[in-house]
């Protein structure tokens, strides 16, 4: 992995992101709020925990061990979200551009909370709600020959 691979990883990451919450932004509250069978519950808590586990991430390649939940109340919009949203992508970003080949390689310790990312659940709660963010693959991002910054 080098800093060129870690941009476009994450410029794919923000592109399905960006699709996903493009979607969301065209539900009712109500569905946004909606609880569902999947294991995060609804979207709103399938999109909190996507975002939180990117937000952990960063913390711990940081060096932060943290062990702490979000609350879903904090996120009673898909506005709220993204807001929240983009403010940890660009933070995200600043990191990613501050990487050097030798902290890329460097081991870290890693000290786990529960849950793993989950953004194709949300595109399928997405669909099923007739508001599909469509494909999300990364193959896709890259054959669309979108930009790694």
């Amino acid at each position: 992995m080098n800093k060129q691979d870690m941009h476009m990883l994450y410029a794919y990451n923000r592109w399905a992101s960006a699709r996903i919450l493009g979607a969301a932004a065209t539900l009712s509250a109500a569905q946004f709020l909606a609880p569902g069978e999947f294991p995060h519950g609804g979207l709103r808590g399938t999109l909190v925990h996507t975002l939180f586990a990117e937000w952990i991430w960063r913390m711990r390649w940081q060096g932060s061990a943290l062990h702490v939940r979000w609350n879903l109340g904090d996120f009673p919009t898909v506005a709220s979200l993204k807001t929240r949203w983009l403010t940890e992508e660009m933070k995200l970003m600043a990191f990613v551009d501050g990487l050097t080949e030798q902290r890329l390689t460097a081991e870290f310790d890693y000290i786990s909370t529960e849950g793993n990312p989950h953004r194709s659940e949300a595109a399928a709660m997405l669909t099923a709600m007739g508001q599909s963010p469509g494909d999300i693959d990364l193959i896709v991002f890259l054959n669309e020959g979108s930009p790694t910054k």
